[in-house]
This record gives C-alpha cells, sequence and structure tokens, in this order.
C-alpha cells in the first residue's frame, strides 16, 4: 500500500542526553500523529499507553474511527447512514 500521509513537520523529544527527531503526520481527518517508529532504535525507550487509547495501530485510506466521539466513516461516509441506505452489494 502506498503511504498518502502528508508530513506535517518534526517533533523533537528530548530523552536524558539522547534527542530524537520524530516526523508528525497529517491524515485526511482527525488529529496530527507523531510517528514513534524509530523511537526505540535511536532512544532505547518504548512508549506506554494504556488502554491503547491513544495509539493509531495502523495506516488506513478507506476507514476513519474516533471511537470516544463516535465516528465510523467508510470512505468518507458515516457507517450507519451507509447500512440505512444501502444494499449489501452496494
Amino acid at each position: 500500500m502506498e503511504n498518502k500521509v502528508a508530513p506535517g513537520g518534526v517533533a523533537h523529544m528530548q530523552i536524558g542526553d539522547k534527542s530524537v527527531e520524530l516526523p508528525i503526520l497529517k491524515g485526511s481527518t482527525g488529529p496530527d500523529v507523531v510517528d514513534i517508529r524509530k523511537l526505540y532504535a535511536e532512544a532505547d525507550v518504548f512508549t506506554y499507553d494504556p488502554g491503547f487509547t491513544s495509539t493509531a495501530s495502523c495506516e488506513s485510506q478507506i476507514t476513519y474511527i474516533d471511537g470516544a466521539a463516535g465516528i465510523l466513516l467508510y470512505r468518507g461516509y458515516p457507517i450507519d447512514e451507509l447500512a440505512e441506505n444501502s444494499s449489501f452489494l452496494e
């Protein structure tokens, strides 16, 4: 899958004597995200997010989920609208 997330700047993190630059990504919907993939390799630390409440587990080009706000979009359409007004084959 081709990465279509737009760059949105850089977050600077200081951990002890190590400084790490982490890219900020802008999706089409929702808040910006900090890409922490290189955090362990460069600073030898992991992140801790109890309940997985502030962590995106994947990149999706067809869905958007915000459970706290009760939002579930499929290709930009609210899922309840699709369920009420579309057939299975659509």
